[in-house]
């Protein structure tokens, strides 16, 4: 397994086809996915063969596709266990991509088990990648989108120094979203 950077309590590795279980796991508390893009699905977890087959297949290929970026899960220090994933990827390579995204957009996202919820690891984790982009990556510009409902992301967002950008509505949904940004000018 590569660690792609540390910080004071995190790991962040990439992610190998052993993690598919851990995947599901994640995604089959209905409050981890209340606030996703398929928030709509009524707490319904991915299946795991979706996950295996689909999901795990597509974030294994960034490492090669998207050298620096991609998908990693988080472990945290002190238990040594998974407790969920941070993504620093193109963002047009992402689910809004061009409605929302612009070409050297890196987009930051992350999912973490609700029992680390309220600790900072959001926090901390994205300041590390997000400082990583801007200083070893050559990434001109950190966005990070959710729901207008999802206070708790929206607070990380903030925390971490992007600023409200616009708003916006999730085709598939009809939801309203939010849109927050950094470049590199401003974290410098």
């Amino acid at each position: 397994m590569k660690i792609f950077l540390e910080t004071e309590r995190l790991i962040l590795r990439q992610f190998t086809e052993a993690d598919a279980e851990l995947l599901f796991q994640l995604d089959s508390d209905p409050e981890v996915t209340r606030f996703t893009k398929l928030g709509d699905r009524s707490g319904t977890p991915t299946a795991y063969n979706e996950i295996k087959n689909e999901f795990l297949p597509k974030v294994l290929r960034y490492y090669q596709k998207y050298p620096g970026y991609g998908f990693w899960a988080a472990i945290e220090k002190l238990s040594n266990k998974f407790i969920g994933w941070f993504h620093f990827r193109p963002g047009l390579d992402s689910y809004m991509g061009a409605a929302l995204y612009q070409v050297d957009d890196i987009e930051l996202g992350y999912r973490l088990q609700r029992k680390v919820w309220g600790k900072g690891y959001a926090t901390e984790g994205s300041k590390a990648l997000i400082r990583k982009g801007f200083l070893e990556l050559e990434t001109q510009q950190v966005v990070a989108s959710a729901l207008l409902a999802n206070k708790a992301s929206i607070r990380v967002m903030e925390k971490v120094g992007l600023k409200f950008e616009r708003n916006f509505v999730y085709s598939e949904s009809q939801q309203a979203g939010v849109k927050y940004a950094l470049n590199k000018e401003d974290f410098i």
